[in-house]
């Protein structure tokens, strides 16, 4: 069966209330990342990569012991709590489950304590190993601009907040799929993660190409003057909630502009700070996003109009997020305060020093 994630028409054909605007868009592609076995070839967010056995794994090596969030799990531990959450949500919605019923379904958990038991009680200083966040192949995301030969990107992180802004610090490889012959099979994971919203759960993707429009921020103030003039959208009749008469500016950010979730290319969102250009380091280059890692797929309230056809009738229920589980947080990624980091690279190569911000 062929799943499919479509992002719903927008309310306001935007370019015919500002045609000034058409040429500022931006072909992206909306990953819509949910939660699946996916196999190193298979495109996913957290899932395994292709990476091939005889080539060392990324560690991060800069030192962790200073940082102390209070939230350090080992992996195993946070993948456990999110089943049993996801268990009493489902025994939340269904048939009553008796002591002896959940004690049955849970025969892992003991197993798992003794595990985590057993590791050392002192997290190791450096190197740290990576976790896979992303695994995109061409072939299904053709956007991507790969070096070469090259048909596939990873995307790893190191699981602890880094200084000056107590983000992950990113890693990005591309390689060609088919010269990897022997895969690493068991990679090496991190002691713990700094913050459960570090370890991506596993998921398969749907790609969707659309045409993204940029933030208010990223418009000129002549053409943020024109967005937020409430007589140019009456004069078209565009189909705009009254309510938005006095902030029509804000009508324009939540439904028409940098659509949200996980995306390759695009506009970024803003709001943590104001936009800045972002240069690259090897050849001055002004950076354009790549992927967007997100920690929802769509706002709630007026943002839930972002959701896909196929999610609208979870998206809206009232009983949407129960135990921690939310439909619109697939991937259980959280970065900053629920915010998104936004990768940068250079457009004249690839290979030179990426970047990311968070927003």
């Amino acid at each position: 069966m062929v799943v499919v994630r479509t992002t719903p028409p927008r309310p306001v054909d935007v370019t015919a209330v500002f045609p000034e605007l058409a040429p500022l868009a931006r072909p992206a592609v909306r990953l819509h990342p949910r939660p699946g076995s996916p196999t190193v070839a298979d495109s996913s967010v957290g899932g395994p990569l292709l990476w091939p056995a005889e080539e060392p794994w990324p560690h991060c090596e800069a030192s962790h012991l200073h940082l102390d969030s209070g939230f350090r799990q080992p992996p195993a531990e946070v993948r456990l709590e999110r089943r049993v959450r996801a268990r009493r949500h489902a025994a939340h919605s269904g048939p009553a489950i008796t002591p002896e019923g959940e004690a049955i379904q849970e025969p892992e958990a003991a197993a798992l304590a003794e595990r985590l038991e057993a590791l050392s009680s002192e997290p190791a200083d450096c190197p740290v190993p990576m976790l896979p966040v992303a695994q995109l192949y061409l072939r299904d995301i053709p956007l991507l601009q790969p070096p070469e030969a090259a048909d596939l990107l990873q995307v790893l992180w190191c699981p602890y907040d880094h200084d000056p802004d107590n983000k992950p610090s990113t890693a990005l490889f591309w390689r060609s799929a088919a010269d990897v012959v022997d895969v690493l099979t068991t990679p090496p994971e991190p002691y713990e993660v700094n913050y459960e919203g570090y370890l991506p759960e596993p998921c398969t993707l749907t790609p969707e190409a659309i045409t993204d429009y940029p933030n208010s921020l990223d418009l000129s103030p002549q053409m943020r003057l024109m967005v937020e003039d409430w007589s140019r959208w009456q004069a078209v009749g565009a189909d705009v909630d009254s309510s938005y008469a006095a902030y029509p500016r804000g009508f324009y950010d939540i439904h028409l502009a940098d659509a949200p979730g996980w995306k390759v290319g695009g506009w970024p969102p803003w709001g943590r700070t104001d936009p800045y250009r972002r240069y690259c380091t090897a050849c001055d280059a002004h950076m354009v996003p790549l992927l967007t890692i997100a920690s929802f797929e769509w706002d709630g309230g007026d943002g839930r109009s972002w959701a896909p056809r196929e999610d609208q009738e979870t998206a809206t229920a009232a009983n949407s997020r129960c135990c921690g589980q939310s439909p619109s947080q697939p991937t259980k990624v959280e970065v900053g305060s629920t915010d998104s980091m936004q990768i940068y690279v250079c457009p004249t190569s690839p290979e030179h020093p990426h970047t990311d911000l968070i927003q």
